[in-house]
Protein backbone atom coordinates (compact mmCIF):
# COMPACT_ATOMS: atom_id res chain seq x y z
CA UNK A 1 0.00 0.00 0.00
CA UNK A 2 1.37 3.41 -0.90
CA UNK A 3 1.75 6.35 1.45
CA UNK A 4 -0.93 8.29 -0.45
CA UNK A 5 -3.60 5.61 -0.12
CA UNK A 6 -3.01 5.31 3.63
CA UNK A 7 -4.09 8.88 4.42
CA UNK A 8 -7.78 8.94 5.42
CA UNK A 9 -7.73 5.15 5.87
CA UNK A 10 -7.59 3.00 9.00
CA UNK A 11 -4.04 2.73 10.30
CA UNK A 12 -2.73 -0.81 9.84
CA UNK A 13 -2.95 -2.41 13.26
CA UNK A 14 -0.08 -4.33 14.79
CA UNK A 15 0.90 -6.14 17.97
CA UNK A 16 4.62 -6.25 18.66
CA UNK A 17 7.23 -6.46 21.37
CA UNK A 18 8.76 -3.19 22.51
CA UNK A 19 11.02 -1.57 25.06
CA UNK A 20 8.74 0.44 27.31
CA UNK A 21 9.51 3.76 29.04
CA UNK A 22 10.51 1.95 32.25
CA UNK A 23 13.02 -0.19 30.30
CA UNK A 24 10.98 -3.37 30.62
CA UNK A 25 9.88 -5.44 27.64
CA UNK A 26 6.19 -5.24 26.84
CA UNK A 27 3.70 -5.60 24.03
CA UNK A 28 2.37 -2.65 22.05
CA UNK A 29 -0.92 -2.98 20.19
CA UNK A 30 -1.74 0.05 18.09
CA UNK A 31 -5.50 -0.38 18.42
CA UNK A 32 -5.19 -0.14 22.22
CA UNK A 33 -4.45 3.58 21.72
CA UNK A 34 -7.97 4.30 20.41
CA UNK A 35 -9.26 7.45 22.05
CA UNK A 36 -5.88 9.14 21.73
CA UNK A 37 -3.93 10.68 18.90
CA UNK A 38 -0.75 8.83 17.99
CA UNK A 39 2.44 9.93 16.29
CA UNK A 40 3.82 6.70 14.87
CA UNK A 41 7.27 7.21 13.43
CA UNK A 42 9.68 4.82 11.78
CA UNK A 43 13.45 5.15 11.68
CA UNK A 44 16.03 2.99 9.90
CA UNK A 45 18.29 1.51 12.59
CA UNK A 46 19.51 1.82 16.16
CA UNK A 47 23.09 2.99 16.71
CA UNK A 48 23.13 5.09 13.55
CA UNK A 49 23.48 8.80 12.86
CA UNK A 50 20.36 10.89 12.20
CA UNK A 51 18.14 8.50 14.19
CA UNK A 52 19.24 9.41 17.74
CA UNK A 53 18.76 13.11 17.03
CA UNK A 54 15.14 12.46 16.04
CA UNK A 55 14.41 10.11 18.92
CA UNK A 56 15.79 12.59 21.44
CA UNK A 57 13.95 15.50 19.80
CA UNK A 58 10.61 13.69 20.15
CA UNK A 59 11.43 12.78 23.75
CA UNK A 60 12.37 16.36 24.62
CA UNK A 61 8.90 17.54 23.58
CA UNK A 62 6.96 14.48 24.69
CA UNK A 63 5.12 16.52 27.33
CA UNK A 64 3.74 18.79 24.60
CA UNK A 65 2.36 15.80 22.70
CA UNK A 66 0.84 14.29 25.83
CA UNK A 67 -0.80 17.63 26.68
CA UNK A 68 -2.60 17.30 23.33
CA UNK A 69 -3.79 13.74 24.15
CA UNK A 70 -1.17 12.39 21.75
CA UNK A 71 1.15 9.46 22.32
CA UNK A 72 4.46 8.88 20.52
CA UNK A 73 5.64 5.45 19.34
CA UNK A 74 8.94 4.72 17.56
CA UNK A 75 9.51 1.67 15.33
CA UNK A 76 12.56 0.16 13.65
CA UNK A 77 13.60 -3.25 12.33
CA UNK A 78 15.94 -3.75 15.31
CA UNK A 79 15.20 -6.16 18.15
CA UNK A 80 13.89 -5.11 21.54
CA UNK A 81 17.28 -6.12 22.94
CA UNK A 82 19.08 -3.71 20.64
CA UNK A 83 16.58 -0.99 21.56
CA UNK A 84 17.33 -1.58 25.25
CA UNK A 85 21.08 -1.56 24.67
CA UNK A 86 20.73 1.77 22.86
CA UNK A 87 18.68 3.21 25.72
CA UNK A 88 21.37 2.04 28.13
CA UNK A 89 24.08 3.82 26.12
CA UNK A 90 24.77 7.40 27.28
CA UNK A 91 23.83 10.16 24.88
CA UNK A 92 27.43 11.42 24.74
CA UNK A 93 28.42 7.98 23.43
CA UNK A 94 25.83 7.87 20.65
CA UNK A 95 23.02 6.40 22.72
CA UNK A 96 19.55 7.76 23.43
CA UNK A 97 19.38 7.43 27.21
CA UNK A 98 16.13 6.82 29.06
CA UNK A 99 13.57 8.10 26.55
CA UNK A 100 9.99 7.94 27.77
CA UNK A 101 8.00 6.42 24.92
CA UNK A 102 7.94 2.87 23.50
CA UNK A 103 10.38 1.65 20.86
CA UNK A 104 8.80 -1.20 18.92
CA UNK A 105 10.73 -4.04 17.31
CA UNK A 106 9.83 -4.93 13.71
CA UNK A 107 12.23 -7.80 13.10
CA UNK A 108 10.19 -9.38 10.32
CA UNK A 109 9.59 -5.91 8.80
CA UNK A 110 5.85 -6.54 8.64
CA UNK A 111 4.91 -3.22 10.24
CA UNK A 112 7.10 -1.13 7.94
CA UNK A 113 5.83 -3.11 4.98
CA UNK A 114 2.18 -2.54 5.95
CA UNK A 115 2.81 1.22 6.05
CA UNK A 116 4.47 1.20 2.63
CA UNK A 117 7.86 2.47 3.78
CA UNK A 118 10.11 -0.61 3.72
CA UNK A 119 13.18 0.31 1.69
CA UNK A 120 14.88 -2.41 -0.37
CA UNK A 121 13.36 -5.04 1.95
CA UNK A 122 15.96 -3.85 4.43
CA UNK A 123 15.06 -0.87 6.65
CA UNK A 124 12.23 1.58 7.07
CA UNK A 125 12.39 5.00 5.50
CA UNK A 126 11.67 7.90 7.84
CA UNK A 127 7.89 7.65 7.75
CA UNK A 128 5.69 9.53 10.20
CA UNK A 129 1.95 8.99 10.60
CA UNK A 130 -0.52 11.01 12.63
CA UNK A 131 -3.39 8.75 13.69
CA UNK A 132 -6.58 10.16 15.18
CA UNK A 133 -8.56 8.73 18.13
CA UNK A 134 -10.70 6.69 15.72
CA UNK A 135 -7.64 4.96 14.25
CA UNK A 136 -7.63 6.94 10.98
CA UNK A 137 -4.42 8.26 9.43
CA UNK A 138 -4.82 12.02 9.02
CA UNK A 139 -1.29 13.05 8.03
CA UNK A 140 1.80 11.26 6.71
CA UNK A 141 5.27 12.25 5.59
CA UNK A 142 8.23 10.24 4.41
CA UNK A 143 11.87 11.30 4.31
CA UNK A 144 14.79 9.62 2.62
CA UNK A 145 17.35 8.14 5.01
CA UNK A 146 19.71 11.15 5.35
CA UNK A 147 17.06 13.68 6.42
CA UNK A 148 15.64 14.13 9.91
CA UNK A 149 12.08 15.22 10.56
CA UNK A 150 10.76 18.38 12.17
CA UNK A 151 9.14 17.76 15.57
CA UNK A 152 7.62 21.25 15.59
CA UNK A 153 5.82 20.40 12.35
CA UNK A 154 4.50 17.17 13.86
CA UNK A 155 3.07 19.16 16.78
CA UNK A 156 1.60 21.72 14.37
CA UNK A 157 -0.22 18.98 12.51
CA UNK A 158 -1.71 17.62 15.74
CA UNK A 159 -2.94 21.17 16.44
CA UNK A 160 -4.37 21.48 12.93
CA UNK A 161 -6.31 18.21 13.07
CA UNK A 162 -7.67 19.04 16.50
CA UNK A 163 -8.63 22.57 15.44
CA UNK A 164 -10.51 21.32 12.40
CA UNK A 165 -12.34 18.71 14.45
CA UNK A 166 -13.32 21.29 17.08
CA UNK A 167 -14.29 24.18 14.79
CA UNK A 168 -14.90 22.80 11.29
CA UNK A 169 -12.60 25.43 9.79
CA UNK A 170 -9.68 24.46 7.56
CA UNK A 171 -6.06 25.39 8.20
CA UNK A 172 -4.26 27.38 5.49
CA UNK A 173 -0.56 27.30 4.65
CA UNK A 174 1.74 27.94 7.60
CA UNK A 175 -1.20 28.00 10.03
CA UNK A 176 -0.19 27.92 13.69
CA UNK A 177 -2.30 27.32 16.78
CA UNK A 178 -4.04 30.57 17.75
CA UNK A 179 -4.07 31.98 14.22
CA UNK A 180 -7.09 32.58 12.04
CA UNK A 181 -8.28 29.69 9.91
CA UNK A 182 -10.83 29.79 7.11
CA UNK A 183 -14.37 28.60 6.59
CA UNK A 184 -14.43 25.89 3.88
CA UNK A 185 -16.58 27.96 1.52
CA UNK A 186 -15.82 30.21 -1.44
CA UNK A 187 -16.70 33.23 0.68
CA UNK A 188 -14.54 31.97 3.56
CA UNK A 189 -11.53 31.56 1.31
CA UNK A 190 -12.09 34.99 -0.28
CA UNK A 191 -12.34 36.66 3.13
CA UNK A 192 -9.21 34.96 4.39
CA UNK A 193 -7.14 35.75 1.30
CA UNK A 194 -8.29 39.36 1.30
CA UNK A 195 -6.69 39.76 4.71
CA UNK A 196 -3.64 37.53 4.41
CA UNK A 197 -2.58 37.06 0.77
CA UNK A 198 -0.51 40.22 0.48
Amino acid sequence: MSLITLVTQDAPDFKAEAVMPDNTFGEVTLSSYRGKYVILFFYPLDFTFVCPSEILAFDKRLGEFKAKNCEVIGVSVDSKFTHLAWKNTPVDQGGIGNIQYPLVQDLNKAIARSYGILFNESVALRGLFLIDPHGKIRHAIINDLPFGRNVTEALRMVDAVQFFEAHGEVCPANWQEGEEAMKPTREGVANYLAKHAK
